[in-house]
């Protein structure tokens, strides 16, 4: 495969970061930071372990309060909704 050399700056934290994993994996820096760009560069996008548990946590506390009825009643709720709507506004003034 063929390289093309670039320039980038690094904190001195990511730095030594950099150097410690390259050190711990006896890879250059290079193939560590090459390989973490493809890794990162394929989670880009998608959730983090916190936030899917944050958003499951939340589904869990939700569900339980979406009201149960029957049907019949939700489409009785709507058409009188309709039905208002097309009746011309409000029937009394605002104050």
């Amino acid at each position: 495969m063929a390289t093309v050399k670039a320039t980038f700056t690094l904190d001195p934290e990511a730095l030594r970061a950099l150097e410690r994993t390259a050190e711990r994996l006896r890879m250059s820096k290079s193939q560590v930071v090459r390989e973490a760009i493809v890794e990162y560069g394929e989670r880009a996008g998608r959730l983090s372990e916190r936030e899917r548990t944050r958003m499951l946590r939340v589904f869990d506390e939700m569900v339980p309060k979406i009201p149960t009825r029957p049907p019949g009643s939700l489409e009785a709720e709507l058409a009188e909704i309709r039905a208002e709507r097309r009746s011309g506004g409000r029937r009394t003034p605002v104050e």
